[in-house]
């Protein structure tokens, strides 16, 4: 039995961590909070909200946890989405981390660094700094599975506010997707979907023109069977 935990005791010398990425949209574009790093390892450099996880909490709420104490934001659903885990992506040993993935309104929240983390901030998914750990790859990971998922599943309207233009329908489209559509044929296709529909709000505080305001209308979509992404 001695032998036995001597043998078993290097398997359970392993740590585990979560590492969440949280996107958000705004005028300028498809965005991920990041936060500024001020414990080490990689002191002073900008990173996924994550951090190692005790052996006395539970996986299933981790990453809302752990988003909490380092930025403050609650409430947020997070969905684990991959398990990152190279002998060599962490410097201080062996350390398996669990992605977590979250779409808000950035609207809706208002993020403040909390705990080690020393800031917080919000950067365009196409002007990340350089990020330590592995964090490049899951982010890079989530940015894939974002691309996927907008196709299949009507997920934009999680990022959208609840009235917006078609202007900043096919913008967010075109900053996920990283590809232009044609004004006219996205048009078309997002109003012949039938699961958005007019408000009869027009913007406000514009310097152009005020366009007109629409909203994703779910139980138009549940009643027309709509179960994908509108661009499908």
């Amino acid at each position: 039995m001695k032998n036995l935990k001597k043998i078993l005791k290097q398997y359970f010398n392993v740590a585990v961590s979560v590492d969440n990425v949280v996107f958000g949209f705004d005028a300028d574009g498809l965005k991920v909070l990041l936060i500024f790093r001020g414990s080490e390892p990689f002191t002073g450099s900008w990173a996924l909200p994550g951090d190692l996880i005790s052996p006395e909490m539970d996986l299933e709420y981790s990453a809302e946890k752990i988003l909490k104490q380092l930025t403050g934001l609650d409430q947020v659903y997070m969905e684990q989405i991959q398990t990152f885990g190279s002998v060599d992506r962490h410097p201080f040993g062996r350390v398996f981390t669990i992605a977590y993935f979250a779409l808000i309104k950035v609207e809706n929240y208002h993020p403040q660094a909390a705990s080690w983390a020393k800031d917080v901030a919000w950067f365009k998914v196409t002007e990340i700094p350089k990020l330590p750990f592995d964090h490049r790859e899951i982010l890079e990971y989530a940015r894939r599975l974002l691309k996927n998922r907008i196709r299949t599943q009507p997920l934009v309207f999680e990022l959208l506010p609840k009235y917006f233009t078609l202007t900043a329908l096919q913008f967010i489209h075109e900053s996920i997707l990283e590809e232009e559509f044609d004004v006219r044929n996205f048009r078309k296709k997002i109003l012949s979907s039938g699961i958005i529909e007019e408000t009869g709000k027009l913007q406000k505080n514009v310097t152009h023109r005020p366009a007109m305001l629409y909203r994703y209308n779910a139980s138009k979509a549940k009643q027309l069977g709509f179960e994908g992404g509108i661009l499908q």
